[in-house]
């Protein structure tokens, strides 16, 4: 596939996405983050198959750190762009990252997926410790509630 193909199906996947079958507060989150029109077809990926993963954080979150922001939704459109750009960050370094010399191109592969797999892991940890923060502390607080301010 030519690099010019590979722009017109890029293209093509970023139209196909109606985000208007996704929450307000992704919607809202997508504009106010300013997410590359690239991008959005990977938020929504990682928005579609987290939700129930994220749901069983948010469940176990205490109920003042929840309080924190007006909904799940909030705390799922977080963590679906947080690990959107946290992965691109990673695709990026990756390139850079020397192989262990004899790894073949299986192990290769597992090896970037195992990365990966824990990099998403952390920016869920990272938000969950942000939330827990934001109930001692006002200024991270007020962040968060502005974050969604525009949107009501």
């Amino acid at each position: 596939m030519s690099e010019q193909q590979e722009i017109n199906v890029a293209e093509e996947s970023v139209e196909a996405i109606d985000l208007s079958t996704y929450s307000p507060e992704l919607r809202h989150l997508i504009e106010f983050e300013e997410v590359p029109e690239q991008a959005v077809p990977m938020v929504t990926s990682i928005h579609d198959v987290s939700e129930e993963a994220v749901r069983d954080v948010w469940d176990d979150l205490p109920a003042s750190a929840q309080n924190i922001l007006d909904n799940f939704e909030q705390f799922h459109a977080l963590i679906s762009v947080g690990q959107t750009f946290a992965a691109i960050d990673f695709m990026q370094e990756f390139e850079t990252l020397k192989m262990r010399e004899g790894m073949n191109e299986e192990e290769q592969q597992e090896y970037r997926a195992s990365l990966l797999d824990k990099v998403l892991q952390n920016c869920v940890k990272d938000m969950v410790k942000q939330l827990k923060k934001a109930r001692r502390d006002p200024i991270l607080k007020k962040d968060f509630m502005e974050i969604f301010a525009e949107q009501a």
